[in-house]
C-alpha cells in the first residue's frame, strides 16, 4: 500500500518533536571531523509549500509549527536555533510558507566528506523528492524501500552513520519491520546512531514496536513522548513518539528542556516525558 502522502500533514505537531530532535542530533554530530553517512528511509518530498492544496486543506500545521514560530522572538536555546535555521528556507525570513521535511535538515547541516542517502518508495512523492532542491552534491535519491535498502548498504563507508527512520506505518507490520531493520543496524554497526519516529494513536499500535525492540534485546535506547492532547476517545493522532539509538552524551538533557517548553507552547493538555527505555543487556 503507497496512498500515504505527507504534504496533508506538513509541519503538524510531530513533525516539530521529529525535526527538533534531529536537527539538535546533526548539531551535536558534526562538532567532530570525522565522515558521516546520513540515510533517510523514508524521505517524503523534501520540502513543503504550506499553500499547497494538501497541507492547506487540513492546515495542521497551524497547530504544530506555527505557534513555535509566532514565538521564536522568545525562545533560546535549541528552539531558538532551529527556529532560525527554519527562517532560512522562507522567501521573507519574517513570513513562514514553506515547512522542510527530514532531507533538508540534513542535507543544510553536511560538509564535504558526508554523505547522505534518500529512501523513497512512492511514486509520486519520489517525483517531488527529485526536484527538491537540497544543498548537498553527495546525495543519492534511491526510488527504493528504506528500511531493506538501509540494510543491503551496511556497513557504510564512513567511520559514523545516522539513520531516521520515521514510516507512516499504514501498514501494521511496519512496526515489526522497523524493530527488526533496528536490530540488524546494532548488529553490524553498534555504534550507529539511529533516530525512530512512531505515532501515539489510542489503540496504542505502537506497542508493536516497542515490544518487538525489547524481543531483538536491543540497548542504549531513549524514548522521548510529546502528547499534543488529551487521548481520551481518541482515534487519530494524539501524540509523538520518538526513540534514540545511542545518542550523544548529554542530548537527552538537551532535548528533555526543548520539548517541555514545546509542550508548554501547545497548552495546557500537551506534555512531554521521556526515559531510558533499555538498559545494557547483561
Amino acid at each position: 500500500m503507497l496512498s500515504y502522502q505527507h504534504a496533508w500533514h506538513a509541519g503538524n505537531f510531530a513533525d516539530v518533536h521529529k525535526h527538533l530532535a534531529q536537527f539538535a542530533l546533526i548539531e551535536r554530530l558534526m562538532q567532530k571531523g570525522s565522515a558521516l553517512s546520513l540515510v533517510d528511509t523514508h524521505a517524503g518530498r523534501g520540502h513543503y509549500p504550506l499553500s499547497a492544496p494538501e497541507t492547506a486543506k487540513l492546515g495542521e500545521y497551524r497547530d504544530g509549527v506555527l505557534p513555535l514560530w509566532q514565538a521564536r522572538a522568545q525562545q533560546a536555546g535549541l528552539l531558538g536555533r532551529w527556529c532560525d535555521a527554519l527562517a532560512t528556507l522562507q522567501d521573507d525570513p519574517d513570513t513562514l510558507s514553506r515547512y522542510p521535511g527530514s532531507p533538508w535538515w540534513f542535507a543544510r547541516a553536511m560538509r564535504a566528506n558526508d554523505r547522505l542517502t534518500l529512501y523513497e518508495l512512492h511514486p509520486g512523492e519520489h517525483r517531488h523528492l527529485e526536484d527538491a532542491t537540497l544543498e548537498t552534491p553527495h546525495i543519492r535519491r534511491l526510488k527504493r524501500d528504506g528500511l531493506s535498502g538501509l540494510v543491503h548498504q551496511l556497513p557504510v563507508r564512513t567511520p559514523r552513520l545516522c539513520v531516521l527512520i520515521d514510516p507512516s506505518y499504514e501498514v501494521k507490520d511496519e512496526y515489526g519491520m522497523v524493530a527488526s531493520t533496528l536490530s540488524q543496524v546494532v548488529r553490524q554497526m553498534r555504534h550507529a546512531i539511529v533516530l525512530i519516529w512512531y505515532p501515539l494513536l489510542g489503540d496504542a499500535r505502537h506497542q508493536r514496536l516497542l515490544d518487538g525492540i525489547r524481543e531483538h534485546g536491543v540497548a542504549k535506547v531513549w524514548r522521548s513522548e510529546l502528547t499534543h492532547h488529551d487521548p481520551a476517545g481518541e482515534r487519530g493522532l494524539y501524540g509523538s513518539g520518538l526513540l534514540l539509538l545511542n545518542p550523544p552524551w548529554q542530548l537527552d538533557t538537551q532535548l528533555d528542556e526543548a520539548f517541555s517548553a514545546l509542550a508548554a507552547l501547545y497548552g495546557d493538555q500537551a506534555s512531554h516525558t521521556s526515559d531510558w527505555w533499555m538498559s545494557e543487556q547483561p
